[in-house]
């Protein structure tokens, strides 16, 4: 059986990122960002998908976050890439919905080849603690670019601003997982009429 695991390295003059990840591991994560409220979201993502995931991340937060963020979602995306090589054999597509308390967003995303993001998410506030909740979207955007992946993010209910990322958070790992599931009925083939991803 294929491993589908991969190491990620990239510097900037802005950030310093490393995430290496295992897509068919038990949830397992080991996270630093500097970035306490962004880390727990993405150990929602590791425990959700089903993806072992270890993250360290050096960024230019005396000036912000934003660099960090969108920059561990290119990494995590270029990652999450490397590991499914040519995609053969996977389910391709993936959905979840998930409700915390009032808060429900739904999640659904293709591993396509075709970059882009949709998301319609309305927080009731501007930060969850220091976080800026404008960094939700440019992590996805990154992931969204490096993966080269179609992704919708839509919050349907929802007032608490820490609820409504959470939400979003959890079903991107439980689309993740998903759609990276090996489907045993393809044996190997790749998930398209093109014959590539």
């Amino acid at each position: 059986m294929q491993n589908r695991s991969a190491t990620i390295k990239r510097e900037t003059v802005e950030t310093r990122i490393e995430v290496s990840l295992d897509l068919d591991g038990t949830g397992t994560c080991d996270i630093a960002t500097g970035i306490p409220f962004f880390e727990h979201m993405l150990d929602q993502i590791a425990r959700h998908g089903l993806v072992d995931l270890e993250i360290r991340a050096e960024g230019d937060l005396e000036i912000d976050a934003h660099h960090t963020v969108e920059d561990v979602g290119i990494v995590l995306g270029a990652a999450v890439a490397e590991a499914l090589g040519d995609k053969s054999g996977i389910v391709r597509y993936g959905h979840a919905y998930v409700p915390l308390d009032e808060a429900l967003s739904r999640v659904v995303l293709d591993f396509s080849g075709r970059p882009g993001l949709w998301y319609r998410v309305d927080f009731s506030r501007p930060r969850i603690g220091d976080f800026d909740v404008d960094l939700v979207r440019e992590f996805f955007q990154g992931f969204a670019n490096s993966a080269r992946t179609t992704l919708h993010v839509d919050n349907l209910e929802g007032r608490n601003a820490h609820h409504v990322a959470e939400t979003m958070f959890k079903a991107f790992g439980r689309a993740l997982r998903m759609a990276v599931a090996r489907d045993e009925r393809r044996a190997g083939a790749i998930p398209s009429t093109k014959g590539v991803l």
